[in-house]
């Protein structure tokens, strides 16, 4: 199953999901995160199962804040939604959230290291 999101699901997840319902500050790249999570090159998925969607659609908001703040626990609460919504069990930690935003937010993980974190929530 391949899962897709739309920009009404986004807003759905920053307003449950962070605290005092912060205001969108960069409409561009909430449209980026779900442009790039459903990217396909000549008919071919970008990204093909689901943790690497949902790590693509992490990188690019913790990368390109679209809230006023709050904007790692927005990201991660995306990837998560994203694992659960695509039939994924997921058990995680607030210490591996944390751990998982400071790696993204570093640079120093691509889209397979971060799916590969991402795995370890549902594995």
């Amino acid at each position: 199953m391949t899962l897709s999101i739309d920009l009404a699901w986004l807003l759905m997840i920053a307003e449950q999901k962070t605290p005092g319902d912060p205001q969108v500050t960069d409409w561009g790249s909430l449209v980026a995160a779900v442009s790039r999570h459903e990217a396909e090159i000549f008919g071919v998925p970008v990204y093909d199962e689901p943790h690497e969607r949902a790590a693509a659609l992490l990188q690019q908001l913790l990368h390109i804040p679209a809230l006023e703040r709050s904007n790692a626990m927005f990201a991660c609460a995306v990837a998560y939604g994203y694992l659960v919504a695509s039939g994924l069990k997921v058990v995680v930690s607030a210490e591996q959230v944390r751990d998982l935003a400071r790696l993204v937010k570093s640079g120093d993980a691509g889209i397979d290291r971060i799916a590969q974190e991402l795995r370890g929530w549902s594995g």
